[in-house]
Formats: structure tokens, C-alpha cells, sequence
């Protein structure tokens, strides 16, 4: 099983861990400190939860018995009807309910399974039991994200650096800043492009020809500090257009903003550069379950 995560569902701290690539949670953090003992089993002796489980064991899983779950659907609902986590998935080869020893031990249940565990509980409990595990998988997909593109730029520009083509570069200084008539006729990302570089794209071709045969343009030699200004350039400069502010203004801002994010990042850790830091991010989300 792979590494535990947290969420906090009012007060308990409700630990996730990955099964075959899929996110299992612990049913019993779900009940943990609660009145009473035998939640979970009392929860598995249920008709619905044993035709429920079941049901999800047919689809999910090949090696799934049906007689011997036919045996448990039969018996459910009894009196004398007893059901544990172990001599479930012991009789029917089940794989949405597993338990685990030592570090993060507890009975898991596959996050469908769980959801379910959850109802049991109370509406409410599930309701927000969803809503954590789905923030979660927010954080987690935006700090995929993060991780996916900068690689990806650390390996463009690895690329580069081991080439001439970074010696031969030229970036070319123009005066735009001094007569702002060319705005009117520009075209949306040479607003930015002379707002973050001083210059056009066409600019660029004209003194880098070697380079814009090969398809390459003044993006693909930026540093990663500029990368993650002209990204926020481009965000500030779709909501100044919803807001229906006119170019010469936008260009102001724009350029006033690239050469304050840029003094900014460059005197910066890259890796800091890049953390956006605040009371929602993961890292600091984990660290505050960790102290619990």
C-alpha cells in the first residue's frame, strides 16, 4: 500500500491510503472515539451494506465469489448474523474492503465503499466526508500540476542550454514603452510578449532567424522565473479584458507588473519562487494533521 494521507471530517482525522492506484479510507477513523464498539461489523450484517459491497465486488472485481456472497445475502438480516471485515474478504475474495497492521492500521474501504460507511454514519457525516476527499483531490491535482509543468520546462531548458543556441539569443530592445501607437493595431499576446520582453514576436524572428526557421520562439528561451510572470500576465490581462479595460491602460499595468514580479522571483529561490504559500495549500494542510 502506498503512503497515508489525511483529511479532517469534523472532529476525527481520517487517514487515506493508495491500493492499486486507487484511494481507500479508513472506516475506522470514521468511528473512532465513538459510543458503542463493533461499528463496522454492526455496519456488514446490514441486508443493504451486504448486497451493496457485494454488488461492487461484482463489478469491480473478477476474482469475486458470487455462492459464497449468495450464502452471506441469504443469512443477512438475521439475528444470530455476524460479518466481519476479515471473514469477508477471506470467504468471497473480496478486494473493496482490506485491513491493515502496524503503521495506519485499521480496516480500509475502497472510497465508493466508504461513502457508503459513511450514510451509515449519519447524511451529514457523508456529505462532508465527500467534500474533504474531494478538496483533497483538488490539492493534489493542482500540485500534480505544478510538478508536471516544471519538469517540463526544466527539460526544455536543459535542452537548450546544452546547445548554441542560447549563446547566439538575442533579445531585442525596442521603444515601445515611449510611443504607444503600435497598441492599437496589436495583436493580444504581443501586448504581453512586449509588456514581459520589450519586444514583439516578429521582433524576435527578425534578429533570431536561425532560430524561427527551426520553429523556436522567445518563450522557448525564457528562464523559469519569466515563464511564471508571463503566466500570470496572461491571467491579469483575460480579467482586464472581461472588465473591458482599453489596451494602452492594460499595457501600463501589464509592464509595470512584469517588472515587479520579475525583480521579485529573480532575487528569489526558483523552487520558493514558484510555492504559492497559504492556509489551503497541501503541504501546509499535512502539516497541520501531522500535529493532531
Amino acid at each position: 500500500m502506498g503512503k497515508s494521507t489525511k483529511i479532517q471530517v469534523e472532529d476525527k482525522i481520517i487517514s487515506i491510503i493508495q491500493k492499486n492506484e486507487q484511494d481507500y479510507i479508513c472506516l475506522t477513523d470514521m468511528v473512532r472515539d465513538e459510543d458503542g464498539t463493533d461499528h463496522i461489523r454492526n455496519w456488514m450484517r446490514n441486508r443493504n451494506t451486504v448486497e451493496f459491497i457485494g454488488l461492487w465486488e461484482t463489478l469491480h472485481n473478477p476474482s469475486f465469489k458470487p455462492v459464497e456472497f449468495d450464502t452471506f445475502r441469504k443469512q443477512a438480516g438475521l439475528n444470530n448474523f455476524n460479518l466481519t471485515p476479515k471473514k469477508w474478504i477471506e470467504t468471497t475474495d473480496a478486494i473493496g474492503i482490506t485491513s491493515k497492521s502496524g503503521r495506519y492500521g485499521g480496516t480500509y474501504a475502497h472510497k465508493d465503499l466508504a461513502f457508503e460507511f459513511g450514510a451509515w454514519i449519519s447524511p451529514m457525516f457523508k456529505l462532508l466526508l465527500i467534500k474533504e476527499f474531494q478538496r483533497l483531490k483538488e490539492i493534489e491535482t493542482n500540485k500534480y500540476n505544478l510538478e508536471w509543468n516544471v519538469k517540463r520546462i526544466l527539460t526544455k531548458t536543459n535542452y537548450l542550454i546544452h546547445t548554441d543556441a542560447i549563446k547566439e539569443h538575442i533579445v531585442p530592445k525596442m521603444n515601445y514603452s515611449r510611443n504607444n501607437e503600435w497598441i492599437a493595431y496589436a495583436e493580444e499576446a504581443d501586448l504581453l510578449n512586449v509588456a514581459m520582453y520589450e519586444c514583439t514576436a516578429k521582433d524576435w524572428r527578425e534578429v533570431n532567424p536561425e532560430h524561427a526557421k527551426k520553429g523556436l520562439n522567445i518563450r522557448d528561451f525564457s528562464s523559469i522565473n519569466e515563464l511564471v510572470v508571463l503566466s500570470n500576465l496572461e491571467n491579469l490581462n483575460a480579467m482586464m479584458i472581461s472588465e473591458n479595460i482599453v489596451k494602452q491602460e492594460r499595457y501600463k499595468q501589464l509592464r509595470k507588473i512584469a517588472v515587479s514580479q520579475l525583480n521579485t522571483l529573480d532575487n528569489k529561490d526558483f523552487m520558493k519562487s514558484l510555492k504559492k504559500l497559504n492556509d489551503r495549500t497541501f503541504i501546509e494542510e499535512q502539516n497541520k494533521l501531522k500535529k493532531k
